[in-house]
């Protein structure tokens, strides 16, 4: 589906400081900046963590643990996020003195997410004294008052919404909570559990705790490069306090101070450490990690994470570089049968559906979710695809595109036919369920109906947001320099993204799907472009004269040599 390139409207920027250049100004009042305070990536910056309700509690609880050297058992999930979470705390509370610390993250295949209640009958065996939950547990009801019958102390550390009860745990810590006056609603959860060591520090700083130990205080700031890998990969919302805590990860992997663990995984995603940006995060580090999850076990990523020693990474780094490979072509052949279905449903009604709804029995229950986001940017429709699970029930994942809130669908869905889906959970933009196969049909023309109903007609347009022309004078290393550092983008603070009509010098095909692109500005200015993964059937284009482009000013690095190049996000005949 051809994007409508738009070029958003100019704010008011003169409230920034005017040693800003004036692209940058423009760009960071344009996403919302309302003072130059919501620029200061300092530590200092970071949100107070006392607004998060019950996280007093939750530090009370670890500090009678602490001192009674508590058994601690932490419930992770199997995605980024929920691997980050776990490794937060797996570093993070031995620095206090913790000596019985360990986790268990489920098996997406056969146990699913979070702390269902066949994991909490597991838990029951391992008997922990304290139980943790990262990256889930506000909807695992049954799980935690499992634990809780077992005489187990729960704490819940999550960040997806919560529904109409709170499970019935010690203390649960959650943004997300109705009653949770903490203003960002965006927090991961790695950031989540980063917050309650700080203020599990802060209380037992209070107490003189370390100084009668005679123990240095934790350096949280270490953990950082961890928190700031799992808040990109959950793609969370980069907020003021989410860009902090991006910004100080990245910093210190860029000088050098980061684990053997992310060292690996950058190094076999062949990135440079030095010059890592956010999206280095989504696009190379991250789908490394989130294969072990989706195609065998998520252990194998904490594993890397955790990992002291450099070889070591380096060879769980290559097994989940490996992973991903596998993830990659079973995500490949998917794609083709799913196109396959779409691409006879639109010859038939000359038209895309109102939603995207698809099963099919040998799909890969751990891919299905990049597959709906795929299909999603391709077709611009709210997308569900679902691969087969057990005892006769079917597992989806669900992207959604702005317009439609994808969680509270599912809700409304639920409301109206209680019998039809068996649990469901998620945001805005990406959420799973489950439901029986032979519900499927039903499923798909309640969903498809619910979505028609709710979607407008202008928001089924698929529209490029771009921060227009670029002067002349900027394409130049030096401010693609300044735009890089003006980061960290991503998640609801969009990368700079430029549009302009170009003449056609020279292209050509690089390896099987990338058009290379030598263009012309209206300046007389020779620029080097590239446009990954192209329509084949529309490019290279012998008699295309001149171009429009939304693109990104990107530098490339080719044997210690750096310069120049856009990076195409939408190309079309001009």
């Amino acid at each position: 589906m051809q994007k409508t390139i738009q070029t958003r409207a100019r704010v008011d920027d003169s409230y920034l400081d005017a040693s800003l250049h004036p692209v940058i100004k423009q760009i960071y009042a344009s996403r919302g900046i309302k003072n130059n305070t919501e620029l200061d990536n300092g530590a200092a910056s970071l949100l107070d963590f006392r607004l998060l309700k019950d996280i007093d509690v939750a530090a009370n609880i670890l500090i009678n643990g602490l001192q009674k050297q508590a058994k601690i058992l932490i419930v992770g999930d199997f995605d980024a996020d929920g691997a980050t979470s776990t490794a937060v705390l797996m570093e993070g509370l031995p620095m206090f003195g913790f000596q019985h610390v360990d986790y268990l993250v489920p098996n997406r295949f056969n146990l699913g997410y979070g702390l269902s209640p066949q994991l909490a009958e597991q838990v029951v065996q391992i008997k922990p004294d304290i139980l943790i939950t990262v990256d889930n547990g506000i909807s695992c009801l049954q799980g935690v008052e499992i634990c809780k019958q077992a005489g187990i102390q729960v704490i819940v550390t999550d960040h997806h919404l919560q529904g109409e009860k709170l499970p019935n745990a010690d203390a649960i810590v959650n943004p997300n909570r109705f009653d949770c006056q903490f203003p960002s609603k965006a927090l991961a959860g790695c950031g989540v559990a980063f917050y309650l060591l700080v203020a599990l520090r802060h209380t037992l700083r209070e107490q003189n705790y370390f100084e009668n130990s005679c123990l240095a205080q934790p350096n949280l700031a270490s953990l950082l490069d961890i928190v700031a890998l799992g808040t990109v990969a959950d793609v969370v919302p980069l907020d003021a306090n989410n860009r902090t805590l991006v910004y100080q990860g990245l910093a210190r992997i860029r000088a050098g101070r980061t684990r053997p663990g992310i060292l690996a995984l950058i190094e076999v995603a062949n990135r440079n450490s030095y010059r890592l940006q956010a999206s280095d995060f989504g696009f190379a580090i991250a789908p490394r990690l989130n294969a072990a999850g989706r195609l065998d076990d998520m252990s194998l990523g904490i594993a890397c994470l955790l990992s002291q020693d450099g070889n070591q990474a380096r060879r769980i780094a290559a097994e989940l570089d490996g992973l991903n490979q596998e993830r990659r072509e079973i995500e490949q052949s998917m794609q083709v049968e799913a196109n396959a279905v779409l691409e006879r449903l639109v010859s038939q009604s000359q038209e895309i559906p109102d939603a995207v709804c698809l099963y099919q029995d040998d799909w890969h229950q751990g891919v299905i979710g990049i597959l709906a986001g795929r299909l999603k940017e391709q077709y611009h429709r709210p997308t569900v695809i679902f691969a087969q699970g057990e005892n006769g029930e079917i597992k989806g994942s669900c992207r959604s595109i702005p317009g439609l809130h994808m969680r509270d669908l599912l809700e409304s869905i639920s409301t109206k036919y209680p019998d039809l889906i068996l649990k469901f959970g998620g945001h805005a933009m990406a959420a799973g369920l489950s439901i029986l196969e032979s519900d499927f049909a039903r499923f798909k023309q309640v969903y498809t109906d619910a979505v028609a109903n709710t979607l407008a007609e202008e928001d089924k347009h698929a529209v490029i947001l771009t921060d227009g022309n670029l002067p002349a004078d900027c394409f130049n290393l030096n401010f693609a320099n300044q735009l890089k550092q003006a980061g960290p983008f991503g998640q609801s603070f969009a990368e700079p993204l430029f549009d302009d009509v170009f003449y056609v010098i020279q292209q050509r095909m690089v390896g099987e799907k990338h058009l290379k692109l030598v263009l012309r500005h209206a300046s007389g200015l020779d620029v080097d472009a590239i446009a990954f993964n192209v329509d084949l059937r529309a490019w290279p284009n012998t008699a295309a004269e001149k171009v429009r482009l939304a693109y990104q000013l990107d530098i490339n690095e080719f044997r210690g040599k750096f310069s120049l190049q856009l990076l195409v996000s939408e190309i079309q005949l001009a």
